[in-house]
C-alpha cells in the first residue's frame, strides 16, 4: 500500500491532535497550518509532522508521529525529508537520546547546551530538572541541523 504527503487542512486538525496524544509526544503547538499529513489513497491520515517556530527565531522539526500499523514503512522518513526540504536553514529538533542515530540520516547532530536556542536550553533544563525519561535510560537529545 501507498502513501503520499499533503499540506494538512482544518479538517485533519482532530486526527492530528489524536495521533499526537496516541504516541505520547508534546501537545503544545500544534497549529494545523504548520503540519504535513501522510495520507492513505482512502484519505486516512496516517502521520504528521511539522515545523515549529519559536519566539526566539529558532524553527522545530516536530511533532513527526506515524500510527502504529504504518510503522517502518518509511512515513516518518518522508515527512521528514519532506519538512527539511522545504525549510531550508538550521533546524533543531528534540528527541530521546536513543533516537539521535535515526536522525543524524537527515543531516543532525547533538548541539551542545551553550550554543542552543534560549527555548532549547529551557526545556532540556526543565526535563532534566523533573527526572523525565530517567528511569528508560533515555535522556532529551536536541539536536541542531545546519543546512
Amino acid at each position: 500500500m501507498t502513501f503520499s504527503l499533503q499540506p494538512a487542512t482544518n479538517s485533519d486538525s482532530s486526527s492530528i491532535r489524536a495521533l499526537i496524544r496516541a504516541v505520547h509526544i508534546n501537545p503544545l503547538g500544534l497549529d494545523w497550518r504548520r503540519f504535513i499529513v501522510a495520507v492513505t489513497p482512502e484519505g486516512e491520515m496516517i502521520g504528521c509532522g511539522q515545523i515549529k517556530p519559536h519566539k526566539d527565531g529558532s524553527r522545530e522539526l516536530a511533532s513527526i508521529a506515524v500510527v502504529q500499523a504504518w510503522r517502518r514503512r518509511g512515513v516518518a522518513r518522508a515527512i521528514i525529508a519532506y519538512l527539511i526540504a522545504a525549510n531550508p536553514g538550521r533546524l533543531y529538533l528534540t528527541c530521546r537520546s536513543s533516537l539521535g542515530p535515526f536522525y543524524e540520516k537527515f543531516g543532525f547532530s547533538a548541539s551542545p547546551e551553550p550554543e542552543m536556542p534560549l527555548y532549547f536550553r529551557r526545556i532540556k533544563r526543565l526535563v532534566t530538572l523533573l527526572g523525565v525519561n530517567r528511569s528508560s535510560g533515555n535522556q532529551l537529545l536536541v539536536m541542531r541541523r545546519n543546512a
